[in-house]
């Protein structure tokens, strides 16, 4: 059931007509609500061009039917269509999913359309009076009764056959011809774990279409079509790690590392199997594992606090990890432009789920500049230089495009002062993460060293994430542009398509999580090799 409280239309209406003066005057009247009463027969087609009201009272009438333009009222919360004298109900009445009081009572109604499933903030439906079949009386009759009958009629109602559209792929430049690059593609998806995949949060999504059984064929179809070299997934069970993803992808020549979320060292061995964490994934005929490791950000703002109550307080007490994999690039994965590296080439890969809760942009600000803080630690052991490791950071970052977090990674700070702070007293402990901090003065900015650039622009995803209430950007692609440049993407889901299949929002039947995949073609540049004492572009011999 919907979790904000719904206040029904007060009864006693009562209207008041504007004074001719205030008319006069151009005052402009604003009215949400419309009764229409006195035995009408049939409604005007100009009744649908108010789309702005949220009440519609049209009991007692003689209406015998309602027709499907009643749809184009997508604010309704209240709709009140008692005492006509109808036989059936338009199936696009179920596209009306702002209706939270659907009264019917007293018609003529043998049969309901399956579509009133899909109505899933509705918390009052009146049938009585109606000569309807026994079972959807008997249903009704139950103990919650409304709800049950509604997702009787959401898990039976038909889904057309049809498949998706295919996402466009999009091409953004030409492959470098003029010396040594490899080239990989990268896979970003969060893949909607079952224990967070409830009617609770999803009552839009028939049961049958949460099911994790059903669900994992429409991922690993998803994961396999793409077939990225890299893949990065975010809300891995454990158990499903080790049982499906892991188990799939080796047959189909990867290797992975997997971590799941701090709880799991606090929980039963049964519950630790239903701890969601992070995964990455690589082919091991074009990558070879070098390192892995996993960033616990409770441990890291432990032992960073120095003395913060908000680091213990807010930042410690939440569980999010990363894991990262230093992989060593094949040499035969560069092009023939020029001879491949003499030296190998590392890649840092990164993969990370920031806390979900919009009141805590503190807390994902501080996560991520954490996560760099690690992960440029990792590079530093790794060669003693960390800006000669390109990086590949994949992440759900749970923050939209204009946020502290996208700033941070993006420009390679943020302002202490910045408001996504909360004005809370951090200061003191961000200096352990910035790289100008360490350095010298941190002129009021928490830095780092690491020349990020975002595969998609602000342009190319409409959204990543897809629900009822919520439609936006918030995973990512992050590379080193020093590095590497981005010569693909896969572009959106035809938005047209999820209009005219009325899609109120993922998981879907035909969309198996509530977000959707990132996957990016990524060109890797050769480092030049090291010259040894050069003049005038000649390399003179070093003498010893």
């Amino acid at each position: 059931m919907p979790k904000e409280k719904y206040d029904p239309p007060d009864p006693r209406r009562c209207y008041s007509i504007m004074p001719a003066d205030e008319a006069a005057s151009g005052k402009k009247s604003y009215w949400a609500e419309l009764e229409i009463s006195g035995r009408v027969r049939s409604l005007s087609s100009s009744l649908w061009t108010l789309s702005h009201l949220t009440a519609l009272h049209i009991n007692d009438n003689n209406l015998s039917r309602i027709p499907p333009d009643i749809a184009k009222l997508p604010h309704l919360a209240y709709l009140n269509l008692s005492s006509n004298k109808l036989r059936s109900l338009p199936a696009e009445l179920g596209n009306m999913v702002s209706l939270r009081e659907l009264l019917l009572n007293n018609n003529l109604l043998r049969v309901l359309p399956y579509e009133l499933g899909r109505l899933f903030q509705l918390q009052t439906l009146g049938l009585k009076g109606n000569p309807l079949s026994p079972d959807i009386l008997n249903l009704y009759q139950e103990p919650d009764g409304t709800r049950k009958l509604l997702n009787y009629m959401l898990d039976n109602l038909a889904v057309h056959p049809e498949q998706l559209p295919q996402r466009p792929w999009i091409t953004l430049k030409e492959r470098d011809q003029t010396r040594p690059t490899a080239v990989f593609t990268v896979m970003c998806y969060n893949v909607l774990c079952d224990k967070y995949a409830t009617r609770q949060l999803y009552a839009y999504c028939p049961s049958w279409a949460l099911n994790w059984e059903y669900r994992k064929k429409g991922i690993m179809e998803e994961i396999t079509s793409c077939d990225a070299d890299i893949i990065s997934l975010q809300e891995v069970e454990t158990e499903q790690y080790y049982t499906m993803f892991l188990d799939t992808l080796k047959q189909r020549g990867y290797d992975g590392y997997f971590c799941p979320k701090s709880r799991a060292k606090l929980v039963s061995e049964q519950e630790r199997k239903h701890v969601d964490g992070c995964a990455v994934f690589f082919k091991t005929d074009k990558f070879t594992l070098v390192q892995k490791h996993t960033v616990e950000f409770n441990q890291v703002a432990l032992a960073n606090s120095e003395g913060s109550e908000v680091m213990l307080n807010r930042v410690m007490t939440k569980d999010n990890i990363g894991v990262a994999v230093l992989l060593e690039v094949n040499k035969d994965l560069f092009s023939e432009g020029g001879k491949p590296p003499q030296e190998r080439q590392l890649i840092l890969v990164a993969n990370a789920h920031m806390h979900w809760d919009p009141e805590y942009s503190d807390v994902k600000l501080v996560q991520t500049m954490m996560f760099l803080s690690e992960l440029k630690s990792i590079a530093e052991k790794a060669s003693g230089d960390p800006s000669s490791i390109p990086i590949v950071l994949c992440a759900d970052l749970n923050s939209l495009p204009d946020s502290g977090v996208v700033e941070y990674l993006s420009n390679g700070g943020v302002a202490e002062t910045h408001k996504d702070f909360k004005e809370l007293r951090y200061n003191d402990c961000l200096t352990n993460f910035s790289c100008s901090a360490k350095n010298g003065p941190s002129n009021g900015s928490v830095t780092h060293s690491f020349q990020l650039k975002s595969a998609y622009d602000g342009s190319q995803m409409p959204y990543t994430n897809y629900t009822y209430d919520f439609k936006g950007v918030i995973d990512y692609i992050f590379f080193s542009r020093t590095h590497m440049s981005v010569l693909g993407l896969l572009g959106p889901l035809d938005s047209q398509w999820l209009s005219d299949n009325s899609v109120t929002g993922c998981p879907h039947p035909h969309v198996p999580s509530d977000h959707f995949s990132l996957l990016a073609q990524l060109e890797l540049h050769a480092p030049p090799p090291h010259p040894l004492n050069p003049l005038n572009g000649l390399h003179l011999p070093v003498h010893r």
